[in-house]
């Protein structure tokens, strides 16, 4: 039996943490153009830029890539991360609608096929990334301390994750 309607928020792949992605690899591959979510993908909620995160940016300017945090929060937050990172961004976005998706990569000048998606929830990161063509890595949340409101939606992703577990094992 096949669960068309949990597939379409499945990740692409799955990675422990934004930090441990092989991101020479991946531009070897072709990809130019990253898109991030911040909360949870990069620090834990509400935090700003750390060293880790800095570094994360340098290295990756350096391979070569252009890159955008993609958030649904208000711009004072986006902007200051985005900032301390030398990054673009785009603050309340509205994931998983596809429209800051698309201004994403047309800031990047990237299109579908050289953009990577990385982020931390299904139903917004991940669904939008797929909903526009673009191969998404979903992280592991750093923080498991969350708004009530992630929290009841963990519970839903845990169910779609059983499938696409399931799914990988068939």
């Amino acid at each position: 039996m096949k669960y068309g309607l949990f597939e379409s928020f499945y990740p692409d792949e799955c990675a422990d943490s934004a930090y441990s992605i092989d991101y020479r690899s991946l531009y070897n591959e072709g990809y130019r153009g990253i898109i991030y979510d911040i909360d949870n993908t990069l620090v834990p909620h509400g935090a700003p830029a750390d060293e880790r995160a800095k570094k994360l940016f340098e290295e990756l300017n350096d391979i070569g890539y252009t890159c955008l945090v993609l958030s649904n929060n208000k711009e004072p937050r986006v902007k200051s991360f985005a900032d301390d990172v030398g990054a673009m961004y785009i603050h309340k976005a509205g994931k998983p609608g596809r429209k800051g998706y698309n201004e994403a990569m047309r800031l990047l000048g990237t299109d579908a096929s050289t953009t990577l998606f990385i982020g931390d929830q299904l139903f917004t990161d991940v669904w939008g990334a797929r909903r526009c063509g673009i191969r998404n890595i979903l992280v592991t949340p750093i923080d498991k301390k969350e708004e009530i409101q992630i929290v009841l939606k963990r519970y839903l992703e845990r169910m779609v994750m059983y499938f696409y577990r399931r799914g990988a094992k068939e």
